[in-house]
C-alpha cells in the first residue's frame, strides 16, 4: 500500500507558476448574486437527521472548535479571520459544548513520520456525505458522498475532489463490524462498517482505509455530513445561491398543498400534490430545495458525476454565503448558525491542537474552494456496473498525495469542474 510522503515546510517557489486554479476557469456564476433576501428559508416537512450514535468506545478526539464554527471542513476556510475580528470567548465556549466527536479516521489518521501531531505541510480531510433520517438504522446508511479535501503545505488554497460512489474498491477487513474483506463499491465500504454494532464512527473508518487503500492518501481529519440535516444549516443562512445546469425532477420529495414533503410522508398526506421539479438557472434556494437538488442524480446526463458537482457547489456556497453576510462577526447568526451544525455533523481533528487549526487556516480563508472532477466527469464502467478510476483521476489523487497538485492542475486543466 502506498504511504503518503514525510511532511515537509512549504516549498520554494517552483518553476511552474503558483496555481490560482480559480482564474484559470473563468468568473463562477456564484459570483454575480444580488443580496439575498432576508429572514429564515422556506420549512420543508421532515426529513430531520438524527445525527447517528455509533462507536461508543472510540477514543474522545480534541474538540473541534474550528470544524464546529465554520459548519462543515469546506467552510473551514473563513474561520481564523471570523474568529479573530469577533473575538467571542462565550461564542467560543458554547461553539465547543455540543459538537459529536468520533474516531472517524481509525488507522487512516496522518503517522509521525506524515506529520500528524502538527499542520506546517499539506492538509487532508475526508468528507463522507450521508442520509441519517431518524427512520433508518446507524448500520443501514451508505456513504453516497465521498469527498476528499485537500489544502497543500502553501496553505493559500483549497480543493474538493469527490470519489465516485460506484467505483469499485478493495474493502480491508474490518474487526470492529465483523467485515472479512473484499471487493465492492466505494458507497458500500461505510456500510459493511457500520454493520454489527459498528455504527457510523465504524464505518467511516472503515471508509477511510478504503479511501486510503485506494489512493495513498491518509488524513489529518473527517467529518460525517448528515445531508438531511443541512436544511437548517442553510436555513441559519437564510438561503444560498445555486446554479441549476440541467432541470430534473426530484425523486425524493414532492409538493403537498405546496408544502415541501419527502416522499413517504407526502404519500400518507392529503392535499392537492405536485411534483417538485428544479428549474434550469440560478438562484437564490431555500434550504430545502438547496438540499434536495443537491442530492439528486437520476434524470440528470451524467448521473452521479452531476451530483458530485452539484454537492460540490452547495458546499462552495455555504462558505461563501457564511463570509459575505459577517456570521462570524454576529453572535445571533453564529449561535443559530452553530445550533443547526451540531445536528449535521460528526467530526474528528486528529491529534492536532485546536489552535494550531486555527491560526494555519488564517492563510487560506480568503480564498475560494477549487472544485475538481474524476474520470472526466462521465461514467467509466469496466461492466460490471461498476467503474474505475482512470489514469488521469489516478494521477490526480497521487498529486495529492505528494501535495503536487497544482502544478498537476496547471498540466491537467480539463479536471476543473465546469461552472456553467
Amino acid at each position: 500500500m502506498p504511504v503518503q510522503s514525510r511532511r515537509r515546510p512549504p516549498r520554494p517557489a517552483s518553476t511552474v507558476p503558483p496555481s490560482r486554479a480559480t482564474a484559470s476557469v473563468g468568473p463562477s456564476p456564484l459570483d454575480d448574486w444580488p443580496e439575498a433576501p432576508n429572514g429564515p428559508g422556506g420549512k420543508a416537512k421532515g426529513g430531520k437527521g438524527s445525527g447517528g450514535k455509533g462507536g461508543k468506545s472510540a477514543r474522545r478526539r480534541r474538540t473541534p472548535l474550528w470544524a464546529r464554527l465554520t459548519v462543515i471542513f469546506g467552510a473551514v476556510l473563513m474561520l481564523s479571520s471570523g474568529v479573530a475580528i469577533a473575538g467571542m470567548q462565550v461564542a467560543i465556549d458554547q461553539a465547543t459544548s455540543t459538537i459529536q466527536q468520533e474516531n472517524l479516521l481509525g488507522g487512516a489518521g496522518k503517522s509521525e513520520a506524515e506529520g500528524g501531531k502538527d499542520l506546517d505541510g499539506p492538509i487532508d480531510l475526508l468528507l463522507l456525505g450521508i442520509d441519517a433520517r431518524a427512520r433508518l438504522d446507524a448500520d443501514n446508511v451508505r456513504a453516497d458522498t465521498i469527498i476528499v479535501l485537500h489544502i497543500p503545505a502553501t496553505h493559500d488554497q483549497a480543493y474538493l475532489l469527490s470519489i465516485p460512489r460506484d467505483t469499485e474498491v478493495q474493502v480491508p477487513a474490518f474487526k470492529k463490524s465483523r467485515y472479512g474483506g473484499g471487493t465492492a463499491k466505494a458507497t458500500e465500504a461505510f456500510y459493511h462498517g457500520a454493520q454489527n454494532g459498528g455504527g457510523l464512527a465504524g464505518g467511516a473508518q472503515l471508509m477511510a482505509a478504503t479511501v486510503n487503500k485506494l489512493t495513498g492518501i491518509s488524513f489529518d481529519g473527517a467529518a460525517i455530513i448528515n445531508f438531511s440535516g443541512f436544511k437548517k444549516i442553510i436555513d441559519a443562512l437564510g438561503t444560498i445561491p445555486m446554479c441549476v445546469r440541467h432541470e430534473v425532477k426530484s425523486h425524493h420529495m414532492k409538493l403537498v398543498d405546496g408544502e415541501p414533503m419527502w416522499n413517504h410522508e407526502a404519500d400518507k398526506a392529503r392535499g392537492v400534490k405536485k411534483p417538485v421539479v428544479h428549474k434550469k438557472g440560478c438562484r437564490q434556494m431555500e434550504g430545502w430545495e438547496a438540499l434536495d437538488y443537491s442530492r439528486q442524480r437520476y434524470g440528470l446526463p451524467r448521473g452521479d458525476y452531476d451530483r458530485q458537482q452539484n454537492q460540490q457547489q452547495l458546499i462552495k456556497a455555504m462558505a461563501k454565503k457564511a463570509m459575505s453576510d459577517g456570521v462570524m462577526t454576529d453572535i445571533g447568526k453564529l449561535n443559530q448558525l452553530m445550533k443547526a451544525a451540531g445536528e449535521a455533523l460528526i467530526v474528528d481533528t486528529g491529534r492536532t491542537p485546536i489552535a494550531d487549526f486555527i491560526f494555519t487556516m488564517r492563510g487560506v480563508a480568503a480564498n475560494d474552494l477549487v472544485l475538481l472532477r474524476t474520470n472526466d466527469g462521465n461514467f467509466a464502467g469496466n461492466g460490471s456496473g461498476r467503474e474505475t478510476l482512470k489514469p488521469i483521476s489516478q494521477q490526480m489523487f497521487a498529486a495529492v498525495k505528494n501535495d503536487r497538485l497544482d502544478e498537476f492542475i496547471i498540466n491537467n486543466p480539463t479536471v476543473l469542474a465546469s461552472t456553467k
